[in-house]
């Protein structure tokens, strides 16, 4: 027998929040489904053999156990629930009774002795930081975490932690995001890791936006990111990170400053006769104070001009526009400082002054000659 009673948004919100690690389908039906844990309060956990994620709610608890539930029609149930409070009760034999206000529910449930047991993180290097830094830091690099399967590595950040502060980084082969941060306290000395980017989005919606702190823990094979009543678990990945201090030239002749959302919006402009049938770089022509941007495809032509501040020399190179326009989104100042050298050399999107807490590089799209 097991019995508790809890509010329905605190349930709810558990079961989205672990929801998010459910196996969608597995061999093993428990993975499909959330483990309940009740002794002093209620945990529920959701976990894909990749990553796992549990949060505790507050539950009035008349008798302890464990049961595993099916996570859809749990949550399906939880959701179409009065606001009131949501009385549980299992017997011996997996019958779940859910009731709440006059809604009543009979569902049957699977023994929680299937469900794999989520991993131990041993605690060897910890930091933490605001919940709310770390959540831009991910949105400000998560967008460059490469989705080729070929190199594992790069399909995940990496996390270099000194104490100078956080660096993440992440490559995809096109472009390179670098996002740093001062942390206030870290445990065990410097270390590294690379978390799975599906991981990261995950942590990303756990974290709110509030100074309060996020706990990283780097355990031998895995990394457990601690944030409020939440705990998500995931793989580290192995193998060898791109070097990313030796890829980026920093030797750059030409140096721009332009206006992040008047670039963006020039961009978008030019962008409109680019489809995903007919694709075409973004020619950029670097003049002084100002960039000239053009695109041709069977759709058509567009031309637009971007103010910016220095002189390009005449340089004409070639981008992705997506590519781009996720650089400068991304970029968290509303002017940046863009580095070039030559049309087949990368450009360095910078701050434009201060601490260097971000960086991104991306690569040209070779331009056929001049039509």
């Amino acid at each position: 027998m097991m019995r508790f009673s809890c509010e329905k948004a605190l349930l709810q919100s558990a079961i989205a929040v672990t929801g998010r690690a459910v196996a969608q389908k597995s061999s093993i039906p428990a993975l499909e489904g959330l483990l309940l844990h009740v002794d002093t309060q209620l945990t529920v956990s959701g976990y894909n053999m990749q990553t796992g994620i549990r949060t505790a709610v507050s539950a009035s608890v008349t008798e302890p156990g464990d049961i595993v539930l099916n996570a859809r029609l749990f949550g399906d149930i939880i959701r179409r629930m009065p606001d009131d409070v949501v009385t549980f009760t299992a017997d011996d034999k997996h019958l779940v009774h859910l009731s709440c206000g006059d809604a009543d529910f009979e569902i049957l449930g699977l023994s929680a002795a299937d469900y794999p047991d989520l991993p131990d993180v041993e605690d060897e290097f910890s930091v933490s930081l605001p919940q709310k830094t770390l959540r831009a830091m991910i949105e400000e690099t998560a967008f460059a975490v490469s989705t080729n399967e070929s190199r594992p590595v790069h399909t995940g950040a990496l996390f270099e932690i000194t104490d100078k502060g956080l660096t993440m980084v992440a490559v995809d082969g096109f472009r390179l995001a670098i996002r740093r941060e001062p942390l206030e306290k870290i445990e065990g000395g410097a270390f590294s890791f690379v978390a799975p980017g599906s991981a990261l989005n995950e942590v990303k919606s756990i974290c709110a936006d509030s100074e309060d702190l996020a706990c990283v823990t780097l355990g031998k094979r895995h990394i457990l990111f601690e944030v409020g009543e939440t705990e998500l678990i995931c793989r580290r990945l192995e193998g060898e990170f791109l070097d990313y201090k030796n890829a980026i030239p920093r030797k750059n002749p030409i140096t721009v400053v332009a206006d992040t959302k008047s670039l963006i919006e020039s961009i978008d402009r030019v962008s409109v006769v680019i489809s995903d049938k007919l694709k075409s770089p973004v020619r950029c022509l670097f003049d002084h104070d100002k960039v000239l941007l053009s695109a041709k495809t069977g759709n058509g032509e567009a031309k637009d001009v971007c103010r910016l501040a220095g002189d390009g020399g005449g340089l004409e190179i070639g981008f992705n526009n997506r590519y781009l326009t996720e650089a400068l989104r991304y970029a968290p100042a509303d002017t940046v400082k863009i580095e070039l050298n030559t049309g087949v050399s990368p450009a360095i999107i910078v701050p434009t002054e201060g601490e260097e807490n971000f960086l991104y590089m991306v690569l040209p799209v070779r331009l056929k000659s001049a039509e």
